[in-house]
């Protein structure tokens, strides 16, 4: 008598656990969800531009077709935020390159200038390799550079020059990630750090 009682205990105790693993099986045995969309999809950005690249050479949009590219828009005058960001931008694309060489090699960096006044190809030639050796630094006119940044959904202004003759560049701070077929899949978050920017790569580069 005593061996039932326990048994019948035993199952009375384990039943809810029993229940819940069978609750729980087809759960376990069933496709993963369903990828993680990027934050950009469908969004109207990006478009067709024609620049020149540091070398001298005419760049198109088209010149990237089944890259992912980082889309970032400065001038190399900027005091502060441009080279900041290109500096987080250039050791977050090292580090994952470095974890994932294969995937890193499909991404990028581009930077097209606001101020193509000054930002030749030779001026941006010095400027971007100091943050990547892939890094292409893109100008051209200046109704070339609006056409791109309007695509783009960047907005600059030129201040006021002073007795001296320079000048700062009001612009947006964004850097787009986009896919190989040249469509936006997320912002790079190069106002964080470089770990931040290899994760956003690492979670949306194929």
């Amino acid at each position: 008598m005593a061996g039932n009682t326990m048994n019948e205990i035993s199952r009375a105790r384990f039943a809810p656990l029993a229940a819940l693993l069978i609750a729980l099986l087809p759960l376990a045995c069933s496709p993963g969800a369903p990828p993680e969309r990027p934050p950009l999809e469908g969004a109207t950005i990006g478009g067709p531009f024609a620049l020149t690249d540091q070398n001298g050479r005419a760049v198109t949009d088209a010149s990237f077709a089944g890259k992912y590219r980082v889309m970032y828009f400065g001038y190399t005058f900027c005091p502060d935020v441009c080279p900041i960001d290109m500096q987080v931008l250039g050791a977050g694309l090292r580090q994952f390159e470095a974890k994932d060489p294969a995937r890193g090699a499909k991404v990028v960096p581009v930077f097209i200038t606001v101020d193509p006044a000054r930002d030749t190809p030779a001026v941006l030639k010095e400027y971007v390799k100091a943050f990547h050796p892939r890094m292409v630094g893109l100008t051209g006119s200046a109704a070339a550079v609006d056409k791109a940044a309007s695509a783009y959904k960047v907005i600059y202004r030129k201040g006021e020059t002073t007795p001296g003759g320079g000048y700062l560049v009001e612009h947006s701070r964004i850097a787009y990630l986009m896919d190989p077929a040249g469509k936006p899949l997320a912002l790079l978050p190069v106002d964080e750090n470089p770990d931040a920017v290899a994760r956003e790569l690492a979670r949306w580069t194929r």
